[in-house]
């Protein structure tokens, strides 16, 4: 057992080590890394002795393959998983040490954007909390997605340097390392009646992994997050070197390095896509290779690999894992294709994330063809199979229907039907998304596979969103209920056994205040702009998309606004609307909403004469760390995506956790939400989905009608370009445009009477805090059944067949 005596000798032999200084000498990065390395002795036989229970139990085990994981930061969670988080944080009290400001000097990796990477972190974390045997495989982005800036209300990006500095929690294994080969020819071989393929005239890349250790809590647990890094397997061209031409000399490294540098690299133009495509299939080979590696290691028949193994792709970016392993087991392992197919299909499940159809990656065959000589070949050649059984078992015959179905189709390889064909499993991630998937979207294969089809809603960590980011919350959830929740965190139902008591409601509001307090302060010193943490705080913190309707939240805040200059004395609720993401590089659109955005910002607040009554604020460079300070502090969480568009949203699980009140449409998890937490404890406004999908068949909406038809709308519209305001001739012209001239495809004209409905009636509700109170509690106590652990059972249970596996305290 840790104490701060042992603590203190081990944290002084480890400055001795790693900063040559004694504890006095030492500044605060010198301490930091240090007390790294002494979490890492203590993680590090844990993970060991996980490695050695699972490898020799042979366990089922999944794999999951993901290209984004958004951690956050690790020391505060590994301390608080280790069960050591008090005695270190006393420690360093007793040196007149804050521990906050220790955790200041982490980076946070740059390793994911938004809902998808924070769904798979939670999937470890839930796994190893869980003790089942389970890993992930995803990439090493040295520069990340971007950091954000705001310059003159407009995006600005530059690299993510988290890397910068050392990375105490990665281990680097040089001697694991794969190679992952890329273009050059197939060569046909005949041996007797059979054929062999050899790939000749390739390019190497050497991938090295990196793996963070995915510590459970205080179940003595650890699980593996592996990382791929490139590497060149040539040196410097020291021939162009001796010429001064150093671009030829470093072109081979630079070219392997650039695999690794960015998520998400730009794909409007032709090297963006190929780029892109590198990335995924080096992520997909390097994995599948690692796995089957493993598996044969630990004396695991390939044969009957299905049943020790899982492979989970996380939406379609690793769809290649499926002609990848047919691949390694055709080629390397000499397996027929009928028995190759069928342990392939066994071990791969798929996740759906998107019903946004140009969310739903395509790649041009060209592209594929040449960059993945092999990979193509086997592409094919299922697809070849697949419409044969269309046609010989299923009995389809019409052109339409296998137009549909095939995975090639129009010179693109369509890597949803790719994923779909390839994996025993379809999942959805709410029940409106899986629904719709199989009712709808993916109808067709439904139709053939409706036995591979389920739903999964998703779920989040309720150790870092409530346990960690809000401990005021939670030690109060355990004075009034115990502290099974934190294990069961169904439990947390439990707290509306108090829903009538004014002093629990008290309490509730004091700490919704207290957090609304420091979130205040934070706006201040990084923004300079006060705030009221008297008045609503309202929050939009999100990836900016079209269909997330960032757009219609600060048209009403502009309708606000002009509400407030016409009439300064208007009995209204303080209200500050905070608003935080990033847009992608290349999409136009969505950086000009966030100009919008801070161009609002600028007029409302500085105008003195609406007494402080409306704030706008954008929080820039939108991390796990920033939403950590935001969710806490939320009054209202607007969930107000288009309905049928989101499929399932994680955000708005944490702010129900957190006792926000969500605004939401009829979209994505919001649903269940509604059945949780009850119809009194959420306010819903907007089109339906069946009133989308009548409005896509009949094609009869026109916003115009909206537009002239209602004076509020057109008002507010027309502040966009009749020059209200001081900006460019033309700056947000297409955002009118889209509203007006073409189409207003996310139903922002059609909505908005609804939505400001909506808003009324949360000002309304606000003034009567102890009916706040209650729906807060409500909301609280009702999301225990959104946690990731319940998830992960589910996954676990019914599609991966992965069980919990009892560590071993040597």
């Amino acid at each position: 057992m840790l104490t701060k005596e042992t603590l203190k000798k081990e944290i002084e032999e480890a400055l001795y080590s790693t900063a040559g200084k004694s504890f006095a000498e030492s500044d605060l990065t010198d301490k930091y890394y240090a007390l790294g390395n002494v979490v890492r002795k203590h993680t590090g036989k844990i993970w060991s002795e996980t490695g050695k229970n699972q490898r020799a139990s042979k366990a089922k085990t999944v794999y999951y393959f993901s290209m984004e994981y958004l951690t956050g930061k690790f020391m505060e969670k590994n301390l608080e998983y280790l069960g050591i988080y008090e005695v270190v944080k006393d420690f360093f009290e007793d040196h007149d040490i804050c521990l906050g400001d220790l955790f200041d000097i982490e980076a946070e990796p740059g390793l994911g954007n938004g809902g998808l990477g924070r769904l798979a972190v939670a999937f470890l974390d839930s796994l190893s909390s869980m003790s089942m045997p389970g890993h992930g495989y995803g990439l090493r982005y040295e520069k990340g997605l971007f950091k954000q800036s705001i310059e003159n209300g407009y995006q600005k990006e530059e690299p993510q340097n988290w890397l910068k500095e050392q990375n105490i929690w990665e281990f680097k294994r040089p001697s694991e390392a794969v190679e992952v080969r890329y273009g050059g020819g197939i060569q046909v071989i005949p041996i007797g009646k059979k054929f062999t393929f050899r790939h000749v005239d390739y390019s190497i890349v050497k991938a090295v992994p990196y793996d963070t250790p995915f510590i459970g809590y205080k179940n003595h647990n650890v699980n593996t997050l592996r990382l791929w890094s490139a590497e060149s397997t040539e040196d410097l061209n020291l021939k162009e070197f001796s010429k001064g031409n150093l671009c030829g000399a470093f072109n081979k490294i630079d070219e392997v390095k650039s695999i690794c540098q960015v998520l998400y690299p730009d794909d409007s133009y032709y090297d963006g896509k190929r780029l892109r495509l590198k990335q995924e299939y080096f992520l997909v080979s390097a994995g599948v290779q690692d796995v089957v590696r493993k598996s044969v290691n630990n004396g695991i028949p390939l044969e009957e690999l299905h049943k020790y193994t899982a492979i989970h792709i996380n939406d379609t970016h690793p769809a290649m894992a499926v002609p990848e392993l047919m691949r390694i087991l055709m080629d390397e392992y000499y397996m027929e294709w009928e028995q190759a197919w069928k342990i392939t299909v066994k071990t791969c499940a798929f996740t759906n994330h998107t019903l946004l159809e140009e969310a739903m990656e395509k790649w041009d065959i060209s592209l594929y063809r040449d960059l993945l000589p092999r990979i193509w070949q086997i592409t094919e050649e299922i697809n070849n199979r697949f419409l044969a059984e269309l046609r010989n078992v299923h009995r389809i015959t019409s052109a339409e229907a296998m137009d549909k179905l095939s995975i090639i189709h129009q010179n693109t390889v369509r890597m949803v039907n790719l994923s779909i064909v390839g994996s025993h499993s379809i999942n959805g991630v709410a029940k409106l998304h899986s629904d719709l998937l199989k009712e709808r979207e993916l109808r067709h294969f439904y139709n053939i596979y409706p036995q591979k089809f389920n739903n999964k809603t998703n779920g989040i960590i309720h150790r870092h969103w409530l346990l960690s980011a809000n401990k005021n919350l939670a030690d109060l959830t355990e004075d009034l209920i115990g502290p099974g929740f934190k294990t069961n965190p169904i439990q947390m139902r439990e707290l509306l056994k108090h829903s009538n008591d004014k002093q629990v409601l008290d309490r509730i509001m004091e700490i919704k205040h207290e957090n609304k307090k420091n979130l205040s302060k934070y706006i201040y010193d990084t923004t300079g702009i006060k705030t009221n943490p008297h008045g609503i705080f309202d929050i939009q913190a999100k990836r900016i998309h079209e269909y997330k309707r960032q757009l219609m939240n600060i048209l009403h805040v502009m309708y606000l606004y002009d509400k407030l200059k016409t009439n300064p004395n208007m009995d209204m609720v303080p209200r500050t609307f905070i608003f935080a993401g990033k847009a992608a590089p290349g999409y136009y659109i969505a950086k000009e909403i966030i100009k919008l955005i801070n161009t609002v910002a600028r007029v409302v607040n500085s105008d003195l004469t609406i007494k402080d009554k409306l704030k706008i604020v954008f929080l820039e460079d939108y991390s796990v760390s920033l939403a950590t300070k935001m969710i806490p502090a939320a009054d209202v969480s607007e969930q107000i995506s288009t309905a049928t568009k989101e499929a399932s949203g994680t955000s708005n699980m944490k702010y129900m956790m957190n006792g926000a009140i969500t605004l939401a449409t009829l979209d994505g998890a919001n649903i269940e939400i509604m059945k949780e937490v009850g119809e009194n404890n959420i306010v819903v406004f907007g089109l339906k989905d069946y009133e989308v999908y009548d409005f896509y068949q009949r094609g009869n909406y026109d916003p115009q009608s909206l537009y002239f038809g209602n004076p509020v709308i057109k008002e507010t519209i027309d502040k966009l370009v009749n020059g209200y305001f001081r900006v460019p001739y033309g700056e947000f012209q297409p955002i009118y445009d889209s509203l007006v001239k073409y189409g207003d495809r996310y139903f922002i004209l059609k909505d908005f009477e609804s939505y400001m409905q909506a808003q009324r009636k949360i000002g309304n509700m606000y003034r009567n805090k102890y009916q706040w109170a209650e729906m807060s509690l409500s909301n609280t106590a009702c999301s225990g059944a959104f946690s990731s652990d319940y998830t992960i059972g589910r996954y676990a249970n019914e599609i991966w067949g992965v069980k919990t596996l009892t560590p071993r305290k040597d």
